[in-house]
């Protein structure tokens, strides 16, 4: 007892001053209830309700050709098999029922206690029961008997198939063993492991995130645990003092904690606080599920004014990104889809017709080659080939041209009335209203190699353009889409320098497998690393093509599952783009038949100098023949459709009227007083 005591006994002794004010408690506000939608997500929309009966139809067909199949070869000849054993297995539990075997045992420990009168009412009982059962059985046999006898008599197969039909299933369910089923599912049902809070806690717990034997320190739940899709989650509460960062960069070891792959286990921060966020673990490695194929298939017009399609996140929502007033990097490792990636956000902007496109592409491959159909300039590789005569050269002069954009844009939206313009910036209506105002997409493909090339001047060139693009573009409405391999350690001197801060500069990162943390940093960036997302340690195998983290697109960095589009998906994409583009006459540049040595010469100029004395109107096609004719070195091979679309591209508008070359029929043509007033406002400019 003593010794109890002594255990039990403590002393405290006070170091400070009890506080002379009641301590003031702090109510805590309540979460709001998270409403689960009332349709269920594969059911609402037309589209959704179609996918959810193309796989419900897909399934059951599948079903049917699985069992259709083995139904003569397999199954049949197992269930006659089964059945006989089933028969004999019958007849043995209709035999041990009848002779009540199950009392044996009692009858003998009777006999060896030398109970007589015991064992004397057992057996009486048994044999009463013994011939109860017995006559039972008697008419179960006449009952057989009878049947198989009217079936001999009435000899119709179809009468034996429905008999068999009855017995043989019945027969063999009670032959064959119960781990051995005759039918086998077509379809495998996926197991996934259970996770409850003890799991959580173990594997928190194990990770260093909290410790259980301390208050502040033990790890709490802001939900129950709950099914979500193929999946569980849960609000984990992390101790204070511990916070969403943490946990990311021991996501590993939570994995090893809740014995599941690493690529099973997402993290998602909660905004009602820092300590606070969603677990959520797969029944199986989402990533090394394909997203599936492009939606842009539909091949319907887009807006670039609205998020682009890019892929799946790991729960299977769709992740879209905002391109509009961003610059877009895209780094990886090679064959790890970066040009897929790259192509596919192109292909929705090609989708809007009120985009122009100019491609650089420095390694030269067939990916980007099929936009030359709506392509306002395509550039390919960064020496002479057959495709690109001077790319280096072509690239300067593409440059050049956005970036005068950039700066006519800028200038033209200050002049519009505050009616029209309230706010100084563009607009969706504005750059479908003036053409001078359009969205401008500019993909880099494998910029780099521009950065490195032998001309030092021509190096510095590129970069200073680039940087100014940059800086100034996505305000004006121009949108860098920029991939590479070598994301570091190009150039030297200025050019690095420049090189670095066009590559820094971007706002939204997507970066797939990458080869070394180092690369992953100089795609991601340093604060993505220190979060936990290092894009070396994403999966390797062939199956998780196209696996990246987007990073910068929203205060989330989910792990993307990028859509397909194969070269034959682009094909037909861009096929339809052009022909929206023809619809709305927005073809410009080299889709529209204009070389780039045009830049070289004043298409305003040639058009002005060919209207005759006291002509008010041209038509197109007058005018595209007059050019052809007068300057066959620049306009040999031109269309109608082709200067319809350089001239109205720099602010001229168009006008009906009746081209007295043509039977005097009413069509689209431009008026001498609109060039003349495009050329004196472009003088004035200039003079200021």
């Amino acid at each position: 007892m003593s010794s109890e005591v002594a255990h039990d006994t403590h002393y405290e002794a006070v170091l400070d001053e009890e506080p002379s004010r009641k301590p003031v408690y702090v109510d805590v506000v309540a979460r709001q209830h998270e409403l689960r939608p009332i349709i269920p997500a594969s059911v609402r929309g037309w589209s959704n309700i179609k996918g959810t009966l193309r796989r419900f139809v897909g399934l059951n067909l599948h079903r049917a050709g699985y069992h259709g199949w083995r139904l003569p070869l397999v199954y049949v000849p197992l269930a006659c098999m089964w059945a006989i054993v089933g028969l004999f297995k019958i007849v043995g539990k209709q035999i041990y029922w009848w002779w009540l075997l199950e009392q044996h045992g009692l009858r003998q420990h009777t006999a060896t206690q030398n109970d007589y009168f015991g064992w004397s009412k057992l057996h009486k009982e048994a044999k009463t029961t013994r011939l109860t059962r017995g006559i039972w059985l008697v008419l179960e046999l006449l009952a057989v008997l009878a049947v198989v006898v009217t079936l001999l008599v009435v000899d119709l197969w179809w009468a034996w198939a429905l008999f068999a039909l009855a017995t043989v299933p019945l027969l063999a369910h009670h032959g064959r063993p119960a781990d051995r089923p005759i039918v086998n599912p077509a379809v495998v049902t996926p197991r996934f492991r259970t996770i409850n809070a003890d799991v959580v806690l173990r594997a928190y717990y194990a990770a260093g995130l909290g410790k259980p034997d301390k208050d502040d320190q033990r790890i709490g739940f802001g939900s129950r645990m709950e099914r979500d899709g193929d999946g569980g989650r849960v609000l984990v509460d992390l101790p204070y003092g511990k916070t969403f960062d943490d946990a990311v960069k021991a996501r590993g070891a939570i994995a090893s904690g809740l014995d599941v792959s690493v690529n099973q286990v997402f993290l998602t921060r909660d905004k009602s606080s820092v300590r606070r966020h969603m677990l959520y673990v797969s029944d199986v490695d989402p990533l090394a599920i394909p997203a599936g194929r492009t939606p842009l298939l539909t091949c319907k017009t887009t807006d670039i004014w609205r998020p682009a399609p890019l892929g799946l996140d790991e729960r299977g929502r769709r992740v879209n990104v905002a391109l509009m007033w961003i610059a877009i990097l895209i780094g990886a490792q090679p064959r790890k889809g970066k040009t897929f990636t790259a192509r596919q956000l192109a292909l929705y902007a090609a989708l809007d017709p009120y985009v122009r496109i100019t491609i650089a592409d420095g390694k030269n491959s067939p990916d980007w080659k099929p936009f030359r159909l709506v392509a306002h300039r395509i550039i390919m590789g960064f020496v002479p080939n057959s495709f690109s005569p001077d790319p280096v050269e072509e690239l300067l002069l593409a440059l050049r041209e956005i970036k005068r954009h950039i700066e006519t844009v800028n200038d033209f939206l200050s002049k519009l009335p505050i009616t029209e313009c309230p706010e100084g910036k563009l607009t969706r209506e504005l750059s479908r209203k003036y053409p001078q105002l359009r969205v401008w997409l500019l993909v880099m493909e494998e910029f780099h190699y521009y950065f490195e090339l032998d001309n030092q001047d021509t190096n510095k060139e590129i970069a200073a353009l680039l940087s100014y693009i940059m800086a100034t573009g996505p305000s004006a409405g121009v949108i860098l889409l920029s991939a590479t391999q070598k994301p570091a350690g190009v150039g030297a001197g200025d050019v690095q320098r420049l090189f670095n801060r066009y590559r820094d500069n971007h706002s939204v990162r997507f970066a797939l497998r990458c080869g070394s943390r180092d690369v992953s940093i100089a795609v991601l960036g340093g604060d993505a690393y220190q979060e936990g997302f290092d894009a070396s340690a994403l999966p390797n195998d062939e199956e998780y093509r196209g696996v990246g983290y987007l990073y910068g697109a929203a205060d989330q960095t989910p792990t993307v599952r990028t859509f397909l589009a194969t070269g034959e998906d682009a094909q037909k994409i861009l096929l339809a783009a052009r022909h929206h583009r023809e619809q709305a006459q927005t073809l410009t540049g080299a889709a529209a038949g204009e070389d780039v040595s045009r830049d070289l010469r004043d298409v305003l100029r040639d058009v002005d100098s060919v209207f005759y004395a006291g002509e008010a109107w041209i038509s197109w096609p007058q005018l595209a023949q007059r050019l052809a004719t007068q300057y066959p070195e620049h306009y040999a091979d031109l269309t109608a459709d082709a200067i319809s679309a350089q001239v109205r591209s720099l602010g001229v508008a168009a006008k009906k009227g009746r081209d007295r070359y043509d039977d005097n029929r009413s069509v689209q043509g431009v008026p001498q007083v609109h060039v003349a007033e495009t050329l004196r406002l472009r003088e004035l400019e200039a003079k200021r």
